[in-house]
């Protein structure tokens, strides 16, 4: 997921061709070390709207909330040392009604850096119950994953019609913050970019929203249903557009835009637009008894492990942090050369009906 340098040229080519090209220098692979701090923009929130957090990955400690209403309780998080290569992190929380429970696993892997990025929302909003899930993997560095994590749920929840289009509020905030982003990155000598794999679970409906190769799988009544298609170049459809904008796709090893990118959308990578860009593509599904799980992770885990096999393993789990931790090792032990970072959801339906 890496740029290849040596074939910057075909870029500012491709850019130019286009009319798009925009300033002198260009650096991608090893991120530049700056502070940049962004411009502190994003949707006006909903008039009158009241939000209750009960659970940001964002922070430190989680806010307590009245007895009798949406309580959330976090287990222990542990971080440790992987013996060979990198860190694993790896957490989980659970709503105190037992509806739904997550676990995360994060792991650098055999990457000298670490470029995984995850976020994870529990809240209500005006009474209503809202949870959020993401994973973001970087490349060319990791500004944009962590501009993602950062900001990309805070807007969507900000958005005047999160609640009565959720659909429209998730495709106008990707690309929002995507511009957002580059316009905070403008003097930085970097050209960092990221996928998004999201599911947003409100009002009855799990939306699972997509850029790039990061993935969500859904098990439903059973069967591992895959709610994301990667954005590839090859795509028939996916290289249409790429070229329809005056771009092109160029094997490299792969496919690449320009020769560069392995992925046809992302957020970020200035160089490379119009041709990327961040608009997503949405799934929904009626939240109903037949979702049983959900497994959101970067290319890292789906490189190297099945979506049948991944929502096997977060149901056969009691404890989603364990699924999430045990499909992170089955990646790495079967030669996952990326990061690895994969969310478990588990959810449990009233039976009775009542």
């Amino acid at each position: 997921m890496v740029c290849i340098g040596s074939l910057r040229a075909l870029v500012l080519r491709a850019a130019a061709g286009a009319g798009r090209r925009r300033g002198g220098r260009v650096l991608c692979g090893r991120a530049v070390d700056a502070c940049v701090t962004p411009r502190a923009r994003g949707f006006r929130a909903v008039a009158g709207a009241r939000a209750k957090m009960m659970l940001d990955s964002s922070s430190d400690s989680d806010s307590a909330a009245p007895a009798g209403q949406l309580q959330l309780q976090r287990r222990a998080v542990t971080a440790g040392a992987q013996p060979q290569d990198g860190g694993y992190a790896s957490g989980g929380w659970q709503r105190e009604d037992g509806k739904l429970k997550c676990g995360y696993s994060s792991f650098r892997g055999k990457r000298a850096t670490m470029e995984d990025f995850y976020d994870v929302k529990l809240t209500e909003i005006d009474g209503q119950a809202v949870s959020l899930f993401g994973v973001f993997d970087g490349h060319g560095g990791s500004r944009a994953a962590e501009y993602l994590k950062e900001h990309l749920f805070e807007n969507l929840m900000k958005h005047p019609k999160f609640l009565t289009d959720t659909k429209l509020a998730i495709s106008e905030t990707y690309q929002k913050t995507d511009a957002d982003f580059l316009e905070s990155e403008s003097n930085a000598f970097r050209d960092d970019g990221s996928t998004a794999s999201t599911a947003v679970l409100v009002g009855g409906h799990l939306y699972v929203a997509n850029v790039g190769d990061s993935r969500a799988v859904v098990l439903k009544a059973g069967k591992a249903m895959a709610l994301s298609v990667d954005h590839k170049p090859n795509r028939t459809d996916e290289r249409k557009r790429i070229e329809n904008a005056g771009g092109v796709v160029i094997w490299a090893g792969t496919w690449r835009v320009g020769g560069v990118l392995a992925m046809s959308r992302a957020f970020g990578n200035r160089l490379l637009k119009p041709f990327v860009v961040a608009e997503p593509e949405i799934q929904e599904q009626v939240f109903d008894g037949e979702l049983e799980s959900l497994v959101l992770a970067s290319d890292g885990l789906w490189d190297a492990v099945e979506n049948e096999e991944a929502v096997s393993l977060a149901k056969t789990e009691d404890v989603p942090e364990s699924a999430a931790r045990k499909l992170t090792e089955i990646a790495y032990s079967r030669g996952s050369a990326d990061n690895i970072t994969c969310i478990v959801v588990q959810f449990q339906h009233d039976k009775t009906g009542g």
